[in-house]
């Protein structure tokens, strides 16, 4: 296997440092428009696993925009799979890039959508990864795979998905994504700053667009953002959260392979974080249509959520001043296998103080990306395999959460996840 891996920002270097640790792949190259930060990440592995584990890893210079670069790269590089951590306005470029070299594809977030123009409160518009599903054709054709939406959430919350089903229920009536961190920024001085702890630029796309829902009986509709808000208690000492709907791709995935009679997505944002992006929403600040601002170099055209990302704190900068735990996971309910009904919740937790001292990368960050390196040492041993535009929903998720859990010294990546049976 050799990997072009597109974004060298903080999920990209997380992957490239936990892909370091593990030998299913011949050569991974970091590709990013500026190419110092790539050569950071493994001037990283260089000094922390010593020049044999580098010498597996390459740097390179990519304008993730432009496909046909994408492709040249590709190709030049002999890449057999073309994995996408950049922001997810670059899906379509990097998406059509890595099918017009042969290779296999694999992302984090999926194409973007567009609310409905009558009626966005009620009614879907283009969906999350629309316009990935409607290539799906061209990408069995070719015999090539696009796993998509393999991050975290999306991503391992949907394996979940996959797993309940086929170990746990029966029937199921709800698969509901649940989200939630207790985690906290300081300042130099100690003091609790607002520093989001993924991509702003993401958050706001995500926390701002009408939040899907999915009934069997009346498919996929839309809310009002931040609606239909509930306290959900997360474990492993994070307590009791408040989570709210927001537009996220699981909703979009998990009806295509798993039975449900319904299907949402809730995070744990906090009163201040929605109250701060009500603010850029009412301001125009969350806008990606470039207004034209007076320099002293006289007038450029800037998009005004562009300039709110460059104004906060780099989320993969601030992993020092953090501290807490951050946990995904899926809460299902319906009928268990025996007949009876049941309630679980299935999920992970990263603790920053753990991922910080052993990849220096924040906890959020790092459990983004150690689903997709998973994935892809699956597909590199042939324990997954497709063709198409596939959701993690798509394979088995035994083997993937088996070799998630199973402890470092006999092979796996010694991540444990949990269960938690909820009905009294």
């Amino acid at each position: 296997m050799r990997i072009l891996l597109v974004g060298a920002g903080g999920v990209g270097d997380a992957i490239a440092k936990i892909a370091a640790r593990r030998d299913f792949f011949e050569l991974l190259v970091v590709g990013d428009y500026d190419e110092s930060r790539a050569e950071r990440t493994v001037e990283w592995i260089r000094a922390k696993h010593g020049e044999a584990v580098a010498a597996r890893f390459a740097t390179t210079q990519i304008d993730a925009s432009d496909p046909d670069v994408v492709a040249s790269v590709a190709r030049d590089l002999r890449a057999t799979h073309v994995m996408n951590a950049v922001e997810p306005k670059f899906v379509p470029s990097i998406f059509a890039g890595a099918l017009a070299a042969g290779a296999d594809y694999l992302d984090m977030a999926m194409s973007l959508s567009e609310p409905h123009p009558s009626d966005p409160y009620a009614q879907t518009g283009v969906k999350l990864g629309d316009d990935q599903f409607a290539q799906s054709g061209d990408w069995d054709a070719a015999g090539r795979l696009a796993l998509v939406g393999m991050g975290v959430e999306p991503g391992l919350s949907d394996v979940f998905a996959r797993y309940a089903a086929d170990h746990l229920f029966s029937d199921i009536d709800e698969l509901g994504v649940r989200d939630g961190a207790n985690l906290v920024v300081t300042d130099e001085a100690g003091n609790e700053i607002f520093a989001p702890s993924f991509s702003i630029w993401t958050t706001i796309e995500e926390c701002l667009n009408p939040p899907v829902i999915w009934e069997q009986a009346a498919g996929w509709y839309t809310t009002p953002p931040f609606s239909q808000p509930e306290v959900f208690v997360f474990p492993d000492g994070i307590g009791p959260v408040e989570c709210v709907n927001v537009e996220h791709e699981e909703v979009l995935l998990m009806p295509r392979w798993v039975d449900a009679k319904r299907v949402t997505f809730k995070y744990g944002l906090g009163e201040e974080f929605i109250n701060v992006l009500r603010v850029l929403h009412l301001l125009g600040l969350d806008s990606t249509t470039p207004v034209r601002v007076r320099s002293a170099d006289g007038p450029v055209h800037v998009a005004p959520r562009d300039v709110v990302a460059s104004a906060l704190p780099d989320p993969a900068s601030i992993g020092p001043r953090m501290t807490g735990k951050t946990c995904a996971g899926l809460w299902v309910t319906g009928t268990g296998t025996d007949g009876e009904p049941r309630e679980v919740y299935l999920y992970h937790v990263s603790d920053n103080e753990w991922t910080m001292a052993e990849y220096e990368a924040q906890c959020v960050v790092w459990q983004t990306a150690l689903n997709p390196v998973i994935a892809l040492e699956l597909l590199a041993t042939g324990a997954w395999s497709g063709r198409g535009v596939l959701g993690p929903e798509a394979f088995d998720a035994a083997p993937f959460l088996e070799l998630m859990a199973r402890p470092e010294a006999d092979g796996g990546y010694g991540q444990a996840w949990g269960m938690e049976d909820r009905l009294a």
